[in-house]
């Protein structure tokens, strides 16, 4: 019987095992994450999400702080299109966080940036190249475009010198998704190294709609391996979304998939960002508790676990301190329904918005637990001691336990 040991991921002369640690933001996929990834001689990723944060809480730098006050004036204003990132400080949060992680980056294994074309920033050109080329600049392995279809992303590279050096690959849900990329690429004539086939069982956002349910991980697969023989274009693909066991993984590994992305059991790792406290109530959860709904203003559907805070919460929009979600004009799914409440409201008090959330703030806080599919899973993935608590595990068990097991055995911890 076939471990996923038995399989490696193929770029050029360089082989790795064929496990992918999924791009979680806010900082849930840290800097840590992602090298014990690389370390064991797979691929970890980190993620742009929220960078001037991220940066404050690793190097204690005051991006965060100084954008409050630069626009402290505009707080209760609910207009938000003077709202703008400072685009000098964008590149230096991205390549501190990016630099730092490569510099100790250890194994065979590389590290990828996960990076969400939907992170609009009120200037969506702008900002997206900035966050694409720091990267580049810092180092980093890979980048996975994510949360679009990123039609002019390999443009924005285009004159980067590591532009045909670096991986670069794509998130897709359909054959009709990479169709559309590639046909938009092709003037460039640069390949994707990559395509993330994500499915819908997946954590996060997703790539389908409400029906989502109708659609299957290996059928996408098989489609978009077809189409890609059919146009003789060789790119691994890799497989993502629901795949929980050693056993999960081989049988795409079996059926012409490079690789699988996993990130639902390392939510509960020791090197995951989320705090103790939520990833115990990732443990607890029971089947019934993962829901998929419309709150993000992304306008993408998103899995989450039903008790998690943001859903209804009536926060103020905080868009002076981040605004990651603004679009060109300034405005937000969230701002809208705040504002239709507050015109309900007109005291201010027991703000709740059902519809929206404040992504941002929450993801921040994290108080928006999302989830993929399998989480009410991990429980049995480990040990429960006499309090009640759930032991987490080392991102190096998890690993290793996707790479050897057999029979979708799941090993326990010592």
């Amino acid at each position: 019987m076939k471990r996923v040991d038995d399989f490696r991921l193929k770029f050029g002369k360089k082989e790795l095992v064929p496990i992918i640690v999924g791009g979680m933001g806010v900082d849930i996929s840290t800097a840590e994450l992602a090298l014990e990834a690389a370390r064991l001689g797979g691929i970890g990723h980190i993620s742009d999400a929220l960078i001037h944060d991220v940066s404050d809480r690793r190097f204690d730098t005051s991006y965060v702080k100084n954008k409050t006050r630069f626009y402290k004036a505009n707080i209760d204003n609910s207009d938000k299109s003077s709202v703008q990132f400072d685009l000098a400080h964008l590149a230096e949060a991205t390549q501190l966080h990016v630099g730092r992680t490569m510099e100790a980056k250890r194994g065979d294994g590389m590290v990828f940036v996960n990076c969400m074309e939907k992170l609009t920033m009120n200037s969506p050109r702008d900002t997206l190249q900035v966050r694409l080329n720091s990267a580049l600049d810092a180092g980093i392995d890979g980048i996975t475009l994510s949360a679009g279809l990123h039609l002019g992303s390999f443009g924005l590279m285009a004159e980067h010198p590591r532009f045909r050096d670096a991986k670069l690959g794509i998130i897709v849900s359909s054959v009709r998704a990479l169709q559309l990329f590639l046909r938009k690429t092709a003037r460039l004539e640069r390949l994707p190294d990559f395509v993330v086939i994500e499915g819908p069982l997946a954590g996060g956002h997703l790539g389908f709609g409400l029906d989502w349910a109708q659609y299957d991980l290996a059928t996408i697969v098989a489609e978009v391996a077809q189409f890609l023989k059919t146009e003789q274009l060789d790119i691994p693909l890799i497989a993502a979304g629901g795949i929980f066991t050693g056993s999960d993984a081989v049988s795409f590994l079996e059926h012409g998939a490079a690789a699988v992305q996993v990130a639902t059991r390392f939510t509960v790792a020791n090197e995951c960002g989320l705090p103790d406290k939520v990833k115990q109530e990732y443990f607890k959860a029971s089947e019934e508790d993962i829901i998929v709904n419309t709150v993000s203003p992304t306008g993408y559907p998103m899995r989450m676990l039903r008790n998690t805070p943001a859903i209804g919460s009536g926060i103020r929009p905080n868009c002076e301190s981040y605004g990651y979600l603004l679009d060109g004009s300034g405005s937000c799914a969230y701002i809208t329904a705040y504002n239709r409440e507050i015109g309900l409201h007109p005291d201010g008090k027991n703000i709740s918005v059902m519809d929206k959330t404040c992504l941002c703030t929450h993801m921040r806080n994290y108080n928006c637990w999302t989830c993929g599919s399998s989480t009410y899973r991990l429980k049995d993935t480990t040990r429960r001691a006499a309090d009640g608590s759930y032991q987490q595990l080392s991102a190096e068990h998890i690993f290793r336990d996707y790479q050897f097991s057999v029979e979708h055995q799941v090993a326990l911890p010592e």
